[in-house]
C-alpha cells in the first residue's frame, strides 16, 4: 500500500529553490533511504513533510487522500513523526515524562493530579512491545546517546506512528550501539510501519533499505531499488561526478618530534584516568573507544575546557602549567568540537564573523577593524574549503550541516594550528565532504601539523590514522601501529576489562 506519495513539491527561500518539482512515494512496511550531498533539500523535504515548513507548490497524498500539514500536530496527528539529528529531549525529565510530552497525561478518578501508575503501566507496555532495554527512570540528560534514540523513537509509536523519519539515527552511535537501533527498525517495519531513513552512511543504507531516492540541488534525480544499484552509481547520482578518492600518502612521515606528549593525566571528575600518550609532527593518531569510554572528555581537558587533576600537557615541547581553550590557541592548538552548532559556531552571527573570530586582532588596528582586509581572508578560504553560501555575510546557521563544518575548518587554520584535535568532525556531513576533511587533514600532516582524530566510525579511524589508541573506561589500554590492524582486535580491546598491550612511545 502506498502510505506518503508526494508530487511536483517546490520550496522556495528569495530566489533560491530548496525543492524544485520533487516527487516520490513511500510504502507502509518499508525502509526508504533518502540520500544527497549536504544542501540537497532533504532538511527542507523533512521540514515540509513534518509541518515545520509550508509547500510552495505541489501535493502531499496520505493513503490516498491528499492533505494539508500546516503545522508539526497535524504532522504527528495523521501518523507521521520524526526523530532529529539533534535530540529533542527535556533534560530533567525521566523517560516516562518525556514518552507524554505533548500528549494528554493521564489523570487521577478526580481529573486532579496526573495518575502516575497508569502513565507507567502504558510506557512500560509500549516498551515491551518494542523490546527496548531503557531505565525509564533515568532522566534524559543521563542517558547515552543510543538510550536517547531509542526514547524518542518510543515517544513516536506512542502517538501510532505509520511514517517514522529517521535524520542521521547512528551520528553518535558506535557499531555495536547501533546494532540496537537496527534490531528496533526491524521490529517496526514488521508492523507495517514506514521508515525515511536520512543517513551519509552508505554502509547502513545497503544494509537496512528496500528502495533509495537520491537528491541533488533541491530535485529527485532517481529512486532505485537498493538491490539492484552500488555505493558508486549513487555517489554519481548524488554529485554528477565519479567518486573522488581521497589522495594516499605514502608511508607515514612523521618525524621524530613530538606535536603533542600527554604524561598520566588525569581530570577531577574521573572522566580521564592516567592517561599518557604523543602525536608526531606529520601523522594522524586515532583515538576509539566505546561511548563513555573518555574520548570527547580527554581532548576536551587537552585543550581546556575540562579541569585536570594531575600529570601534564606539552606541545611542542613547551609543557602548559594550566590549559586553557585561550592558552591552547595562542600555542597553536585548535579543537573541533562534536556539536558544531552548540560549540563551534555562532549561528546568528555570518561566515565572516564566526571564521575570524578567534583572530580578530590580526585584522584590527588603531581601534579600527580592517575589514577590507577581513573580507578578503575570509573569501579566499571560503573558495579554498569550497563552502556553499550566498556570500560572506550570510548567517552560517543557514547554511548546510556540512558547509557549517567547512567554516568550522576554516576557522581553525586562520589560527595557524600546530595540532588538531578532531573530535567526530565527519559526523552528520555528505560522503563528498566527508572526502574532503580528509583530504584536508592529510594535507595539513603532509606540512608538518598533528592530528588526534576521534570518530565513533571504527573503520573511518582505520583508514585515515597512522597509529591508534585505544580506550576503555577513561583509560588507554592499547597503542596500535595501523599495520594490519583489524576491526575485531580494536574492539577486543574496547571490551577488555585489563589492559591490553602496554602504551609504548
Amino acid at each position: 500500500m502506498t502510505l506518503l506519495k508526494v508530487a511536483g513539491l517546490d520550496k522556495v527561500f528569495g530566489q533560491h529553490y530548496a525543492l524544485a518539482d520533487v516527487s516520490f512515494e513511500i510504502e507502509a512496511g518499508e525502509v526508504h533511504a533518502l540520500v544527497g550531498e549536504n544542501g540537497a533539500g532533504k532538511s527542507t523535504f523533512i521540514k515540509i513533510m513534518t509541518g515545520v515548513y509550508a509547500l510552495d507548490a505541489g501535493t502531499v497524498e496520505w493513503k490516498g487522500r491528499q492533505v494539508d500539514i500546516p503545522d508539526p500536530g497535524a504532522s504527528r496527528q495523521i501518523g507521521i513523526n520524526v526523530v532529529h539529528q539533534d535530540r529533542h529531549l527535556v533534560p530533567s525529565f525521566t523517560g516516562y515524562e518525556n514518552l507524554f510530552v505533548g500528549l494528554e497525561y493521564p489523570t487521577n478518578k478526580s481529573r486532579i493530579g496526573v495518575n502516575w501508575k497508569q502513565m507507567k503501566r502504558r510506557a512500560e507496555q509500549i516498551r515491551s512491545d518494542f523490546g527496548v532495554e531503557i531505565d525509564l527512570n533515568k532522566t534524559a540528560d543521563r542517558m547515552s546517546p543510543p538510550e536517547k534514540t531509542m526514547l524518542e523513537i518510543l515517544r513516536a509509536m506512542m502517538l501510532e506512528c505509520q511514517l517514522l523519519i529517521l535524520d542521521e539515527p547512528t551520528a553518535s552511535l558506535t557499531d555495536q550501539e547501533a546494532e540496537k537501533l537496527f534490531a528496533l527498525i526491524g521490529r517496526l517495519t514488521a508492523q507495517g510501519t514506514a521508515i525515511l531513513y536520512v543517513s551519509h552512511r552508505m554502509d547502513e543504507i545497503f544494509r537496512l533499505s528496500d528502495r533509495i531516492t537520491v537528491f541533488r540541488n533541491g530535485q529527485r534525480v532517481d529512486t532505485l531499488r537498493t538491490a539492484e544499484t552500488d555505493k558508486e552509481r549513487l555517489i554519481r547520482l548524488m554529485s554528477n561526478a565519479e567518486v573522488k578518492k581521497g589522495h594516499k600518502r605514502s608511508g607515514n612521515r612523521a618525524s621524530g618530534e613530538k606535536v603533542l606528549e600527554l604524561s598520566g593525566l588525569s581530570t577531577k571528575d574521573g572522566k580521564v584516568k592516567e592517561t599518557s600518550l604523543n602525536v608526531r609532527k606529520g601523522e594522524i593518531v586515532g583515538l576509539f573507544g566505546l561511548a563513555g569510554a573518555g574520548r570527547t572528555e580527554l581532548l576536551e581537558t587537552i585543550y581546556g575546557l575540562r579541569e585536570s587533576a594531575g600529570g601534564s600537557i606539552a606541545v611542542a615541547g613547551k609543557t602548559i602549567a594550566s590549559a586553557t581553550p585561550r592558552r591552547s590557541l595562542d600555542n597553536g592548538v585548535v579543537l573541533i568540537p562534536e556539536e558544531r552548532k552548540r560549540d563551534a559556531l555562532v549561528l546568528g552571527m555570518s561566515i565572516r564573523e564566526n571564521m575570524t573570530l578567534p583572530v580578530l586582532k590580526r585584522f584590527s588596528g588603531w581601534l579600527k577593524l580592517r575589514s577590507r582586509k577581513e573580507r578578503s581572508t575570509v573569501g579566499s578560504w571560503m573558495q579554498e574549503m569550497n563552502v556553499k553560501a550566498a556570500g560572506s555575510e550570510q548567517a552560517v546557521g543557514q547554511l548546510s550541516g556540512g558547509n557549517q563544518q567547512k567554516v568550522v575548518f576554516a576557522k581553525a587554520l586562520l589560527s595557524d594550528p600546530v595540532l588538531f584535535l578532531c573530535d567526530e568532525p565527519t559526523q552528520a556531513v555528505d560522503v563528498m565532504t566527508r572526502e574532503e576533511i580528509h583530504r584536508l587533514l592529510k594535507a595539513q600532516a603532509d606540512k608538518g601539523c598533528g592530528v588526534l582524530f576521534v570518530s565513533s566510525d571504527l573503520q573511518e579511524v582505520l583508514d585515515i590514522a597512522d597509529r591508534l589508541y585505544v580506550l576503555h573506561d577513561s583509560r588507554i589500554v592499547a597503542e596500535l601501529d595501523n599495520d594490519g590492524v583489524t576491526s575485531e582486535q580494536v574492539l577486543g580491546y574496547c571490551y577488555s576489562h585489563g589492559k591490553g598491550s602496554e602504551p609504548h612511545g
